[in-house]
């Protein structure tokens, strides 16, 4: 079974989620130098039920583009997470079929179960 954790290297949050889970088996993939794809965007929007799910509204872009002003659709959260990897709500935890997003406690705790 596929174990793969997308984050940023140098971000605490993700830094600290993963030295708090089981992560020996696990393919840590850095999504700046490694840019997510469309292909693995539509893989996770499927698991995840949406795109809107994956995007980030507290990426620092979110506020200067004005995006926070805008309604956005389906393909314009597609659009902006595949243009910068600032929009991926982080750390993005796939494990089989199962997929979990961000840092709230019940995707971690998810994710503990999932990888042990």
């Amino acid at each position: 079974m596929a174990k793969k954790i997308y984050h940023l290297p140098h971000c605490g949050t993700c830094k600290k989620i993963i030295s708090d889970l089981n992560t020996e088996s696990c393919e840590l993939i850095d999504i700046k130098s490694s840019p997510i794809n469309e292909k693995i965007l539509d893989q996770w929007a499927k698991l995840a039920g949406s795109y809107q799910a994956l995007f980030s509204k507290k990426a620092i872009k979110y506020k200067t583009m004005g995006l926070k002003d805008k309604v956005l659709t389906e393909a314009d959260y597609k659009k902006y997470i595949l243009s910068d990897y600032t929009f991926i709500k982080r750390p993005v935890i796939v494990v089989g079929k199962k997929i979990f997003i961000g840092h709230a406690a019940d995707q971690i705790l998810g994710a503990q179960a999932a990888l042990n």
